[in-house]
């Protein structure tokens, strides 16, 4: 959702160039997997009855390593479910991870041999903020259609063709933690992010809205993921006497420096308001075994997406994931937090979108089917609402118009096939049961950003 134009400083615009680069540099790329020709990388349709695979382009290693599990479930829950209803053109889906360990130095070689070696590639999902620069352009070099996890702002301005988001830039979710705050009355703030390249991006927006919100920074720590240890943070935070501490660092860290918060500050937490990247089984549970369940849960709120928690597409959606349960490599903790995850929503979607999108083409080459996954999305005038890939596949072959609708509610795409939604607030019970305790206004983003 678009509430203001980003302006794009130095950091960004040099990030910007490097894609376009990167990009222009790749376009000559080959492959040999039969998802995109030896001559120029173009895609072509797969073998009649093959396998077709959904790669999970994630850190599945190193500290952020709980983000590939989670899109892996959503993998496993849509292609199951779509495999019930009969498959694809005559074709199951199955789903691969690949290992992008965080690290951008890690992810270009592990892409490139992901395309060296899936034959039958349709669809990538994941390409988190850690490695989706770095990415993002060797796979639209391939023609290959993805869904990203990414909410660098740099994407918003870029085009490629190729690309597909359904989550907000990370500046809209920094106007969010902060609107978060002033819901609850907090004044001074500090803000402790990861070093990695999907934290970092919160903090200059972050610092900016506080200022409009006549907020005080307290102080400003980062968090080296790579650490064992932030006393030092710790006691900086404690000695800035914050209302609230703002914060994503993945992996042990932010459990961390919360057990030693509680620690150096008399047994006391000092309230915290996380991104969406909390809302996940892994984080919970780190988080509630280091300072107590209870004492974690009565005083931490996050930012998430709207996502739908009953109708028709929420329970297809409930359906598919929950009977994953034990399935999943990695996947740890309440399993059922993965309803919540913003990975396990729209990702979902955006496979069901591919998926229907090959069917209405009669291709599962991303060149043919990709511009159908906007006109599926967004419909059409006079389109069937549907909202499931099975009661969605019998209504295009039925011969009607549709536009898909899941969990994550209706798109509506940019020209940068950007569409994201409106945000709500949540939190945890002891039990790690994830809960709506109220929502953010367009009105109220609007105020805050930069």
């Amino acid at each position: 959702m678009r509430f203001t134009t980003p302006v794009i400083g130095p950091a960004a615009g040099a990030a910007v160039l490097l894609i376009a680069a990167a990009a222009a540099g790749l376009a000559g790329c080959s492959s040999t997997s039969s998802s995109s020709s030896a001559a120029g990388g173009s895609s072509s349709s797969a073998a009649s009855g093959s396998a077709l695979t959904v790669a999970d382009v994630a850190p599945f290693s190193g500290p952020d390593a709980a983000l590939g599990p989670t899109y892996l479930a959503s993998c496993y829950g849509a292609t199951s479910a779509i495999n019930s209803a009969g498959g694809v053109l005559g074709h199951q889906l199955n789903c691969k991870s690949v290992d992008t360990r965080g690290d951008p130095a890690d992810a270009v070689p592990a892409v490139n041999q992901m395309f060296a070696s899936t034959p039958s590639l349709a669809l990538v999902i994941g390409c988190t903020s850690d490695e989706a620069a770095s990415v993002a352009p060797i796979i639209n070099s391939h023609k290959m259609a993805m869904f990203c996890m990414t909410g660098q702002s740099e994407f918003d301005s870029v085009h490629f063709p190729y690309f597909y988001r359904l989550v907000p830039p990370d500046l809209e979710e920094s106007y969010a933690m902060v609107a978060i705050a002033q819901q609850l009355g907090y004044k001074r703030i500090a803000l402790a992010f990861g070093n990695d390249i999907g934290s970092q991006t919160f903090i200059q927006p972050a610092i900016a809205s506080l200022a409009k919100a006549g907020m005080v920074l307290t102080t400003n720590q980062t968090l080296d993921l790579k650490a064992t240890t932030f006393r030092t943070e710790a006691e900086a935070i404690i000695q800035s006497h914050p209302d609230a501490i703002m914060t994503e660092a993945l992996g042990a860290a932010d459990p961390t420096l919360f057990s030693e918060i509680k620690q150096l500050n008399n047994g006391k937490m000092i309230p915290i308001i996380g991104t969406s990247a909390a809302i996940s089984p892994p984080f919970f549970k780190s988080a509630a075994a280091a300072v107590g369940a209870t004492t974690f849960t009565s005083n931490f709120h996050a930012d998430n997406l709207v996502v739908e928690s009953n109708g028709p597409a929420f329970q297809a959606f409930s359906s598919a994931l929950l009977a994953q349960q034990g399935k999943v490599p990695g996947a740890t903790g309440n399993f059922t937090t993965y309803l919540s995850a913003p990975g396990g929503v729209h990702l979902y979607d955006g496979i069901n979108l591919a998926a229907l999108a090959m069917i209405m083409s009669k291709s599962t080459s991303p060149s043919v089917y990709g511009a159908d996954i906007i006109k599926i999305g967004d419909g059409v005038p006079g389109a069937t609402v549907c909202y499931s890939f099975a009661g969605c596949a019998a209504s295009l072959k039925a011969g009607k118009s549709i536009r898909y609708e899941g969990p994550g509610g209706p798109t509506n795409f940019d020209s940068f096939h950007d569409s994201t939604g409106i945000f709500q607030v949540d939190t945890y019970s002891p039990s790690g049961q994830v809960n709506v305790v109220g929502n953010l206004t367009a009105a109220e983003l609007r105020a805050l950003s930069g």
